[in-house]
Formats: structure tokens, sequence, C-alpha cells
């Protein structure tokens, strides 16, 4: 096992590109299964989810072939092969095998999903769906079993906004006999990114991006071309890394609508940004001024920002909120950013931070992924050496982050652990 180190004070300068988008990928793979022929994505990040999905597409009866960024899928000789448990329990997205194999085949069998500990995230709104389609779904062993003689279309209120559950939903439905109507649907850009494949795959798509989903199914989906998009958290991290611990940083392929409301935060702070097209030229003020922020569905800030954001916070004057309402457990960082010396106290759904606070390098660990990136951060602004157990979670969603901060001057590197460092880790 690894750690990483990251060596603070250094004034990070430049440009860094911005990856492929992890919470289009996670969907976008399972889509292809959808296809009669390749499908072919390109941009696709160098992650580690992206290589677990593939190898479950493989596990399946597919073939992928990966060049690059781009990646190939023939789904045409995948069969509907039961995925109870192994590399279904790496992440949280491998319930998107569900919707795509449910679609196809009329049936699945899939393991309760993994991912990221951020608390009770429910697949109720999942399972409603499928069933509203005409499915019969039961849980059986630890494994939610899905079948169906025949998918109809139908009109779905989903009772809580879900990107999960959009996609998932999207996904039984294209090739259902009839319309289906997805009513308070999630908006995030993800969701357009899936839908633009389909559409070019032939499904019959309206209204992505809003929050009433039209679909009318079609018998068969071809395969396609498809380029995704960036991920606008990776490009909303390097911009709090820049509004930290910048000089001048340019942030390239980005979408700046996508990230308005972050943008906008870091304006009250104080921190100049000028868009382009497709970059961002951010330039941290003399001091930072403290904010309020609360998580809300896009196109509001979003809970993946959140704990990064809640680094910077720490080097604001005054004292800022931050209250998550999409995922209220996810303040497992800020133990670990008090022990950076950070003063943070959580009261009920929120944080409390006050700054500005002197941060020391200390042993932290990631517990999941954007914990991982609030740490990275954390230690880019400290004194000293700050070591980061738990680097898995964000290798899966942060695409050569090494690098990337190396090359903006940042002192930031791995070492293997030792091995009474690994038996604490296991045992903390």
């Amino acid at each position: 096992m690894k750690k990483l180190l990251v060596e603070g004070g250094t004034r990070l300068r430049g440009q860094v590109r911005v990856g492929g988008a992890k919470n289009s990928a996670v969907a976008l793979l399972p889509a292809a299964i959808l296809a009669n022929s390749t499908v072919t994505i390109e941009g696709l990040p160098d992650i580690s989810d992206v290589q677990t999905l593939s190898e479950l597409l493989e596990e399946i009866g597919g073939t992928v072939r990966k060049d690059g960024q781009t990646v190939e899928i023939d789904p045409s000789t995948m069969i509907s092969m039961p995925l109870p448990n192994g590399r279904v329990k790496k992440l949280r997205a491998s319930y998107y095998f569900m919707g795509a194999m449910l679609g196809r085949f009329n049936k699945a069998v899939i393991g309760l999903p993994g991912g990221c500990h951020l608390g009770p995230r429910p697949i109720d709104q999942h399972i409603k769906g499928f069933q509203a389609l005409g499915a019969e779904v039961t849980n059986e062993q630890g494994a939610i079993y899905l079948r169906a003689k025949e998918l109809r279309g139908a009109r779905i209120y989903l009772d809580v906004v879900s990107v999960g559950a959009t996609i998932n939903i999207m996904l039984a439905a294209v090739k259902a006999k009839g319309r289906t109507v997805i009513e308070n649907a999630a908006k995030e850009p993800e969701i357009i990114d899936v839908a633009t494949l389909l559409a070019s795959m032939g499904a019959k798509i309206k209204g992505a991006g809003t929050d009433v989903i039209r679909i009318e199914g079609v018998d068969e989906l071809n395969g396609c071309l498809h380029t995704i998009i960036p991920d606008r958290i990776e490009a909303g991290t390097y911009t709090i890394m820049a509004a930290a611990q910048g000089e001048e940083m340019i942030i390239d392929n980005v979408i700046p609508q996508h990230l308005e409301s972050l943008l906008a935060k870091l304006r009250e702070m104080g921190v100049t940004i000028e868009e382009n097209d497709e970059q961002l030229y951010v330039r941290p003020g003399k001091s930072l001024k403290s904010v309020d922020i609360k998580t809300l569905v896009y196109p509001g800030f979003p809970t993946d920002l959140q704990q990064p954001f809640t680094s910077l916070l720490t080097q604001a004057t005054g004292t800022g909120v931050v209250t998550d309402t999409i995922y209220q457990a996810r303040f497992k960082h800020i133990d670990e950013l008090r022990r950076m010396n950070a003063a943070i106290k959580v009261e009920g759904g929120a944080a409390i931070v006050a700054g500005p606070s002197k941060l020391q390098g200390a042993k932290v660990k990631a517990t999941d992924l954007r914990a991982g990136a609030a740490l990275v951060i954390a230690g880019l602004m400290a004194d000293g050496i700050t070591e980061i157990t738990g680097i898995d979670h964000i290798e899966r969603g942060y695409e050569n982050i090494t690098n990337k901060l190396i090359e903006l001057g940042g002192k930031i590197w791995c070492e293997e652990m030792s091995k009474e460092e690994v038996e604490q880790f296991q045992n903390s």
C-alpha cells in the first residue's frame, strides 16, 4: 500500500488540464451494454473506477479495447450473467448495470453497490422506477434480482431528486414499449451527457437537463462515437487549489457554466476569476473573506466540492458555515483537518469553520474520494509535510493528480507504507 506525501508552502503556478467527467464515465460505460455494435467513448479519465467498470463489462462477455483516453466497447457477445459480488462491491456506480442489463436482457442480478461511505444512500427510487416499468425486484442473499417479461413505458415521479435514479431509469426505459416520463428528474450535466450518448445510439429522449424527461422506446440501439464532457468536480477542485495556494493558474478543458455556484462563492471570498470558452484564469486575492455554503442539487453548490471548499475556508477571515443537505454524514474529513490545527466544529448537519488557521502537516486518512482531495488541498497550505493514507479513494476520481500538481510546482510524492503503517491503517 502507498501513502501520499505533500510538502506545503509552495505556490502553484501554470496550467492544468481537466480530464473527462468521472460521474459521466461511470454511467456511459454501462450504457454501452444497450447497443448492438461497438460504442466508442473518447476522453475517458484514467482512473480506477473506469478500469473496474471495463473489467465488469468484460466479465459479462463484452470486448473492451483501450487506447489512451479512448475506449471501444463491443457489447454484441454480452450475456445476462449475474454480478453478485467481486468488482461490483468496489464502486457505487456499478448499480448502473441494473438499468442497462434490465433494458437489454429484461433481467439482471447485481450485488448491492459499494463506493465511498457517505452514510445512507438508498436505491429505493431506482427500484421504484424499475417496478413502474414492469420489473419484479427482489433482494436475495445480498443481491438485487430484476426480472421482467416485458418493459413498458410509465410515468415515474421521483420522490427525491436523484442523479443515479434518473440515469438508471433512462437506461431501463430507452428500449421499453411506449413512452416513459420521468418527473422531478435530476438536471446535472452528466445526465445530459448520458442522454446525448443514448440519442447517438438511436434513443428518443427529450428534456434531459430539465426536471421532466420524456422517452419514446425504440427496438434497437446502435453503436456510436461519443466524446465525454469535462469533469466539473475535478475542475472545481483545481480552482479551489488555485484560490488556496496558487499565484496564477489556468484551468483548461472546463465548461464554466457547470461551475457557476462555486465561482460565485469564490468571487465572494475575494478570488479573481476570468472565464474563457474552455478555460478559467484564477488569481487569489491578498486575503480571503469567509462565506457560508449550502449544498443543493444542480445547479446549486455541489456536495462533491463541499469537502475541498471546507479546507479553503480554514484560511479565510471570519466564520463560515458549511451545510450539506445531500449527504449529512459527509463530514469525516473534519477530524482529519482538526489534526492539522483547523478550527472546525460540527453541529447538527453543519460544520462551522473559524479562520484563518495556521495549518500544520500531520498524518491523516482519506475516508472517501472528496475527503482525500480536501486533505491534499490542506497539505498544500500547511507548514511541513502531510502524510495521507487511503489514497485509493483519491485514485478513484482524480486522474494523475500527483503529476498534475508537480507540473504546477507542488511538492507531492508517493511512498510505500511500512508493514506497521499498513497494519495501523487497516485497524483504524
